[in-house]
């Protein structure tokens, strides 16, 4: 039976295998759906409400099951699993790409983060949402997306989907309701995909409108929301399915690749049915080693974002005050700016990332390389969220997936600098080394924005 320890939960194998029955493609998550409060305000409030799991002899940190295979006691057990009688929700567990107890442990810390019933955690942010967009839509099925994604997601949809599933996208500006209304093929279109803050231009979605307007067509709403984990609760705000690229923000330590499927426990069991899952069948499954990494780094994600988004705001502010050509949702002068205002969870800021426009790949180049090279502002890398600033030109980099109109119409300068900003150092520090690469660059007098 299942017992409990200092308030924790943990399992034992000497249960009987008529321990109570559950029916597995109604009700896979019951743990999970019954770990979700009623809705908080502060997802840290929410992360705190998730059932503590303690170590197998009361540790404080729960134990990690690195099992590929589990033990049953009785022969017909094993049957009444694989029918789903039996089930993780009640600690009987057959194989790791099914579930495993502490990657399902960290499922439940996201489906808490992002306030849905339940969640899973995969292998990497691309499997995630890939296996989602295939459970959605079959041969034949319809996106509409917005046409500034990350440059593998775009690549997912221009060329992968449309060559092995016959499924094809159509891209729009998501900031242009009308074009996205427009877009959807009656009986055809199932998904509606979006960035919460766009890869990389940061252009804010509005997420309660577009929701209404995919609801009304019978569309679901999937949104990635890697850019912004605690600022932006988007199943909050009316959006279907979550999905992150668990490797930036929230893993923080840019050390792993994992990624997450926030949804509906219908969503997410149907996602793991033996016959028709996709991240059953197709596999993409996290290590238990990587998952116990993860759910002892999330408690203080709501820290490190206040201080990423901290930073952010007051470069920014100080870069636009030098003449640079600054985008940041937190400058007023973002066109979305009173929008994510009205979206945000109070006190985690507007985002830990922000976009330097230099106009050209070389001047771009150019300053990335005083940054990095002349002043240790920040290191020449893709990906994001790590304590150390990443700059990269997404052009060239994250983006380049993309061709030229691509690029175009998804507002992607030629010399846009994206950087992830970190939190090492003191914060006037980390300044000085910025002012003294700019120093390097005075003699160019394009670098900065005359009017």
């Amino acid at each position: 039976m299942a017992e409990t320890h200092n308030g924790g939960y943990f399992s034992s194998k000497k249960k009987a295998a008529g321990d109570g029955v559950f029916q597995a493609k109604e009700s896979m998550f019951p743990t999970l759906a019954a770990a979700q409060p009623a809705r908080y305000d502060d997802p840290a409030a929410a992360l705190a409400s998730v059932r503590r799991e303690l170590g197998e002899h009361g540790g404080v940190n729960m134990s990690i099951e690195p099992s590929a295979t589990f033990t049953v006691m009785e022969p017909e057990t094993m049957r009444r699993m694989f029918t789903g009688e039996l089930g993780p929700d009640r600690d009987f567990f057959i194989y790791s790409r099914h579930f495993n107890p502490t990657v399902l442990n960290l499922s439940r810390q996201l489906a808490a983060l992002e306030g849905t019933e339940a969640a899973y955690c995969t292998a990497s942010g691309m499997a995630a949402i890939s296996s989602v967009l295939l459970q959605l839509c079959s041969s034949g099925g319809h996106v509409v997306a917005s046409a500034t994604l990350y440059g593998g997601t775009h690549a997912l949809l221009t060329h992968f989907l449309p060559r092995t599933c016959n499924i094809t996208t159509t891209f729009v500006d998501i900031t242009d309701h009308e074009a996205v209304k427009n877009a959807i093929v009656q009986g055809r279109t199932k998904v509606l995909f979006f960035e919460s803050m766009s890869n990389p231009t940061l252009t804010v979605a509005d997420i309660p409108e577009l929701s209404k307007l995919a609801h009304e067509k019978g569309i679901t709403v999937v949104v990635d929301n890697t850019f912004s984990p605690m600022v932006l609760s988007p199943a909050g705000l009316g959006a279907d399915v979550v999905v992150h690229s668990i490797s930036k923000f929230i893993s923080g330590g840019a050390d792993v690749i994992a990624g997450a499927v926030c949804g509906p426990a219908s969503l997410v069991n149907s996602m793991m049915d033996l016959h028709q899952g996709a991240l059953m069948l197709l596999g993409p499954t996290m290590n238990a080693k990587v998952a116990f990494e993860l759910s002892e780094r999330i408690p203080h994600l709501g820290l490190r974002m206040k201080e990423h988004c901290r930073r952010a705001m007051e470069y920014a502010i100080r870069m636009k005050e030098l003449g640079l050509r600054v985008v940041y949702p937190g400058l007023e002068d973002h066109p979305q700016h009173q929008l994510l205002n009205s979206m945000a969870n109070k006190g985690y800021g507007f985002g830990g990332l922000l976009c330097v426009d230099m106009e050209s790949e070389e001047r771009a180049n150019r300053l990335m390389h005083h940054l990095q090279n002349s002043s240790q502002f920040g290191l020449i890398a893709v990906s994001l969220g790590y304590y150390e600033t990443l700059m990269s030109c997404s052009g060239s980099s994250t983006s380049s997936e993309l061709n030229a109109k691509e690029k175009a119409l998804a507002g992607i300068s030629p010399g846009l600098v994206r950087m992830s900003i970190g939190y090492t150092g003191t914060l006037e520090q980390k300044w000085s080394q910025f002012e003294k690469a700019i120093s390097r660059m005075r003699d160019s007098s394009t670098l900065f924005n005359k009017n």
